[in-house]
């Protein structure tokens, strides 16, 4: 695959919209449309950027889910606790601050932070990173009117069950699949 061109067709306040040309195999032309949060000027920015992070809590062994309302599929799902990462923030502040503001929670130790990981390959460039912790503290509501989001610590049984009869992001739903087969059990229990 070889890319040919390189255009912006929408700039919207959060998203923008990229159309990329590429000679496939066939040698024919085949046009791509993606999503960034970033302003791109050049190809070589594609994929640069860590925009996010999503946070993989534990409390006294419980798994911190959150049951949000998403606008982008119109329903609830379960959900780690994630936003995005603001330009002038560390890493370490984008942690802090997601998680007080979907939770109320307090970070008590950062067990690992994994590198940037494309989030949804197949339509965007964005990039996030996985933060497994420990959390203290209790729950409060610090989220805009426009955030619908219940949060909760979970065992593992009920992480099973939830497994068989809800809908999740897929990589909650991933890292949830592991916790609730007892393979994050020392990261659980600190």
């Amino acid at each position: 695959m070889k890319l040919l061109r390189f255009d912006k067709v929408r700039d919207g306040k959060y998203l923008k919209t990229y159309e990329l040309t590429y000679l496939n195999k066939s040698d024919r032309e085949k046009k791509f449309e993606i999503v960034s949060y970033n302003d791109l000027s050049s190809v070589e920015e594609l994929g640069q950027n860590m925009n996010g992070l999503s946070i993989v809590a534990f409390h006294e062994g419980k798994m911190l889910l959150l049951r949000e309302f998403r606008m982008g599929v119109n329903r609830y799902i379960y959900n780690l606790c994630a936003g995005r990462k603001e330009a002038d923030e560390t890493v370490q502040q984008c942690i802090d601050r997601e998680l007080y503001e979907e939770t109320g929670l307090k970070v008590k130790k950062i067990i690992k932070i994994l590198p940037p990981s494309f989030a949804a390959v197949a339509m965007s460039d964005v990039r996030t990173q996985i933060v497994f912790c420990q959390v203290e503290g209790n729950f409060s509501d610090h989220t805009s009117e426009n955030e619908d989001i219940k949060t909760r610590f979970y065992s593992k049984e009920e992480c099973a069950r939830l497994l068989e009869t809800e809908e999740f992001s897929s990589r909650c739903q991933a890292i949830v699949y592991f916790y609730s087969c007892g393979m994050l059990d020392e990261i659980a229990n600190g």
